[in-house]
C-alpha cells in the first residue's frame, strides 16, 4: 500500500488537530530488511512544557531536545527500561508538543502485536537509532491513504499519566471507534 509522504505543513499546526488528524493515516517504516505500514488508530496529545504529563514539562534536557526541535520529527525514547515509544513532534520550533502513537491496524510486512507504544515500536522495527529523523525525509515516515477510510473519533483521557494532576484527566487521547487494534477502550 503505498500513499502520499505527509509535508512538514501538516506537523506545524495545533498539536490536537495534528493528533486527530493522524488517525487513518499510515506509519511507514522501510528498511534493507523489508518494509512495514500500519494505520494509526489510537494517539495521545502532549501539549508543551505546561502539561504535565508531557516529557517536556521538565524543560529542554538531551532526551526531550529534539521535543523543541522544528515539527515533523520522530522522538523516539526508552521507558521502563526496555520498551521504545514514538512520538511526532508538532507546532513550531520551541512549542515541545507531540503526539505519541499508541496503537497500529498492520497493513504491510508486520508481525506482532501493535497495541500499546512499545508492541507498536517492536513491531514496527523502530528503536531509539531513529530518534529526531526527519519524517519527511527518510525512510521512516507517515502517509495518507490512497483512500483514507471514514471514521468516528473517541476522546478519552491519556493513559499512564495519573502523576499529572488535573492534565491527567484531560481528554487528550483519540481512538478509532470500534477499531480492534485500539490499545484501551
Amino acid at each position: 500500500m503505498k500513499g502520499t509522504k505527509l509535508p512538514r505543513s501538516f506537523y506545524d499546526r495545533d498539536t490536537i488537530e495534528v493528533a486527530r488528524d493522524l488517525l487513518g493515516k499510515l506509519l511507514v517504516h522501510e528498511t534493507a530488511g523489508g518494509r512495514r505500514v500500519g494505520r494509526i488508530v489510537e494517539v495521545e496529545a502532549y501539549l508543551g512544557e505546561h502539561d504535565l504529563a508531557a516529557h517536556s514539562s521538565k524543560g529542554r534536557t538531551e532526551r526531550t531536545k529534539v521535543m523543541f526541535g522544528p515539527p515533523g520529527h520522530a522522538y523516539v525514547y526508552l521507558i521502563y527500561g526496555m520498551h521504545c515509544c514514538m512520538n511526532v513532534v508538532t507546532q513550531r520550533e520551541g512549542h515541545a508538543s507531540a503526539v505519541l502513537l499508541r496503537a497500529l491496524e498492520p497493513v504491510e510486512g508486520l508481525e506482532g502485536r501493535t497495541q500499546g507504544p512499545g508492541l507498536l515500536c517492536r513491531a514496527m522495527g523502530i528503536d531509539r537509532t531513529l530518534n529526531a529523523v526527519d519524517l519527511t525525509a527518510r525512510t521512516l515516515y507517515i502517509a495518507s491513504a490512497r483512500q483514507e477510510p471514514d471514521i468516528t473519533i473517541v476522546k478519552r483521557p491519556r493513559i499512564g499519566v495519573d502523576y499529572a494532576g488535573h492534565w491527567a484527566r484531560r481528554l487528550l487521547r483519540f481512538y478509532v471507534k470500534g477499531n480492534a487494534f485500539v490499545s484501551k477502550v
